[in-house]
């Protein structure tokens, strides 16, 4: 191994950890926690380090919620893989989201409530960001109904899990009856 790659592999490893120690931190303390002192801190690096990868928070808010996307679309194709028929499939999408939203909640918070810097719904959207919605629209397209553009059905039909999530997660909703709600969801605007 030269020179230059053990170099990049450490910072690749340094660039990890930062995220990885941010991720811990918020999850455990809120992100108002994540500061670049507490951090270089905890990381045992000093601040320029941490600014010779990231810029401040936002760019470290936008790397955890890469590093989120990238997790849920995994968690919704094996939720998915796993489920029999088109309702099935819908219904395991929607619990697998919601039940990362409630595991995840600050990285969930990176993903779609924080300013992490990142473009949604734009040619510049990072890929991870495409391949969650991506992995959405997999199950969802097929239920879209006739005459109903899939991305648009999409678009809703998450935008009510962020609201289900969200609003649980807030109190303002009593989680004792999410399944119901995930069934509604599913047979009221699913066409299956």
């Amino acid at each position: 191994m030269s020179v230059q790659e053990r170099k990049q592999r450490e910072r690749a490893d340094r660039e990890r950890l930062i995220v990885a120690t941010a991720r811990e931190l918020a999850e455990q303390q809120g992100w108002d926690a994540v500061t670049t002192r507490r951090l270089a801190e905890r990381i045992e690096y000093s601040q320029p380090v941490l600014y010779s990868h990231f810029r401040g928070k936002r760019e470290i808010i936008g790397a955890v919620a890469l590093q989120g996307a990238a997790e849920m679309a995994v968690a919704l194709r094996a939720a998915t893989a796993a489920a029999a028929g088109p309702r099935g499939r819908v219904a395991a999408l929607a619990r697998a989201y919601l039940d990362f939203a409630e595991r995840n909640p600050a990285v969930y918070d990176a993903m779609f409530q924080l300013d992490g810097g990142l473009a949604f719904a734009r040619e510049d959207t990072p890929e991870p960001l495409k391949d969650a919605f991506a992995a959405l629209l997999e199950s969802l397209a097929e239920v879209a109904g006739d005459g109903v553009h899939p991305g648009l059905f999409t678009e809703t039909f998450w935008a009510a899990l962020h609201g289900l999530a969200t609003l649980t997660r807030a109190g303002r909703l009593p989680p004792e009856h999410i399944a119901w709600r995930v069934d509604l969801l599913v047979d009221r605007l699913a066409v299956v």
